[in-house]
């Protein structure tokens, strides 16, 4: 992709990770929301959370399968948004669904497993926000990685706080499904497996290469010392991006209308 339609996707992101708020604060201005309001916003707030962690857990995916190197790029705003809807469902449900009551709060805790998974994906998720910037990377050193790995357990805990709170198991089985393969995908044997590949194709079809497109007919052959060159070429748009932009994020919590007085999900 080139310098100009990467920078364009850079900035369309930004608008494309606040649409769904947009959309959640016209349907509250237009009498849009459903009978339950709370409960309707508090789910559109976790599904939207849900799915930007899960594109921005994708990005490092496509760019081993299919060497798409721009993608990288794209991790660490995707990720805070999923955070900001992370925050947004986490305040609807203390605050609108549950009035501050910290009795209320500790009960329902206590007693629903799915918010305990919740409130833990957003306990790992904190100190990963926190530590977004590139300051705290170069301040962490290698346990910036490290410590960024704790996503895909806040992710299967996002899941998991899905699929024990809806009622129809469909989509949050789509969505474990969506983070399994994304979990196959960084397996360090396959990412060989991928990049061999990947790399014996670019030599196939590389222009003046033995058997190649253009090496089939009188262009001359790349030399070895310049093929050896080419490989040694720097990438600041892949490996660059890898190390400074901020890796993978973040799930959201769910949960249902309660009563004022606690009894049960609605």
């Amino acid at each position: 992709m080139n310098p100009r339609a990467v920078g364009w996707l850079r900035v369309a992101v930004h608008p494309a990770g606040l649409l769904p708020l947009a959309l959640l604060l016209f349907d509250a201005a237009t009498g849009g929301l459903s009978v339950n309001p709370i409960q309707d916003v508090t789910l559109r707030t976790g599904k939207a959370a849900l799915v930007l962690l899960m594109l921005s857990l994708a990005c490092t995916p496509l760019k081993i399968v299919f060497g798409w190197k721009w993608a990288v790029g794209l991790r660490k705003p995707l990720g805070l948004y999923a955070f900001l809807y992370v925050c947004l469902h986490l305040l609807i449900f203390v605050v609108a669904d549950y009035g501050l009551d910290a009795a209320l709060i500790w009960q329902a805790v206590v007693e629903k497993r799915y918010v305990v998974a919740g409130f833990a994906a957003f306990l790992l998720l904190l100190p990963l926000a926190l530590t977004s910037t590139r300051g705290a990377q170069r301040r962490l050193g290698r346990w910036w990685r490290r410590l960024h790995r704790l996503v895909y357990l806040a992710a299967g805990l996002a899941v998991l706080h899905y699929l024990w709170l809806a009622k129809v198991p469909r989509e949050p089985l789509i969505f474990g499904v969506i983070l399994a393969a994304l979990l196959v995908l960084r397996l360090p044997a396959l990412q060989r497996l991928v990049a061999g590949r990947l790399a014996g194709s670019a030599q196939r079809f590389r222009p003046g290469s033995e058997g190649g497109v253009a090496g089939r007919g009188s262009g001359p052959p790349a030399g070895p010392a310049r093929a050896s060159g080419a490989q040694r070429q720097p990438d600041p748009e892949g490996e660059a991006a890898d190390h400074a932009e901020y890796p993978e994020h973040r799930p959201g919590t769910i949960d249902h209308r309660r009563s004022a007085q606690g009894t049960g999900e609605q």
